[in-house]
């Protein structure tokens, strides 16, 4: 039976079209509104390196992300490429408060991954490398197929949410211990990001599944004041990170 797959056409730079075709499946690129690869009627994966895991968890995207695949699919999935060791990969020259800030990123990922297990009840696979991301991706399908189980088109007509919605949600959550049903009820009581950035440790606390010590630290993490240090530290982590996506590159 011929493997079918849908990707997503920001996908195409990556390897992995070419190696799902390598193994003998059929690749039809889209401008999917939901995922990166459509692998059944009930099935889209998002795929994400370590690096975009971590870039994505800070600026929200994830956690819309992961909402837009339960809305719209009965059995989503993330597949994470890559070791999360990888983000200890670091020049030997650094600081021990730079150094500090890269340790720091590993908890934060491991704490978004337990919220998309645990709220979104997302299936988390993981992958080494991208040959391995293809082989798991038609082994999906071919499970899909087995028994006729899944019927229907892969590609489905998806109205994508108010943008501006989405992006509201996507600056609420991306404030750590902040996911995107928090992000939600906030801006249900709030009616506004604005407002609800504003609010008291005692409003935040009263919201459902919020409580009081998370709604402190939220509010030591937008209150505490800017630091020359500090800044100067995470420029020279986001210089690091770009040197290596150009390494990579060439």
């Amino acid at each position: 039976m011929s493997v079918r797959i849908v990707v997503d056409e920001r996908e195409k730079g990556s390897r992995i079209p070419d190696l799902l075709r390598q193994a003998g499946a059929t690749i039809d690129f889209a401008q999917l509104k939901v995922g990166d690869y459509i692998v059944s009627p009930e099935t889209a994966i998002e795929r994400k390196t370590i690096r975009d895991l971590i870039s994505s968890i800070y600026d929200g995207r994830l956690f819309v992300q992961c909402s837009e695949l339960t809305q719209h699919y009965s059995k989503p999935m993330l597949i994470i490429e890559g070791n999360i060791v990888d983000l200890l990969d670091f020049p030997t020259h650094i600081d021990d408060d730079q150094l500090k800030i890269l340790v720091e990123r590993i908890p934060l990922a491991y704490n978004a991954l337990a919220e998309i297990a645990l709220d979104f009840r997302i299936p988390i696979l993981h992958t080494p490398c991208s040959e391995y991301t293809s082989q798991l991706l038609v082994i999906l399908v071919n499970k899909s197929l087995q028994g006729r189980r899944s019927s229907g088109p892969l590609l489905k007509r998806i109205k994508k949410s108010n943008p501006m919605y989405t992006q509201q949600l996507s600056v609420l959550s991306s404030i750590p211990g902040v996911g995107d049903k928090l992000a939600v009820r906030m801006l249900e009581k709030f009616r506004t990001p604005q407002r609800a950035l504003n609010a008291s440790v005692a409003e935040l606390g009263r919201i459902s599944g919020f409580g009081i010590t998370r709604a402190e630290k939220m509010r030591k993490i937008l209150d505490y004041p800017y630091n020359n240090k500090m800044a100067s530290h995470q420029k020279t982590l986001l210089d690091i990170t770009d040197q290596k996506k150009s390494n990579e590159n060439t």
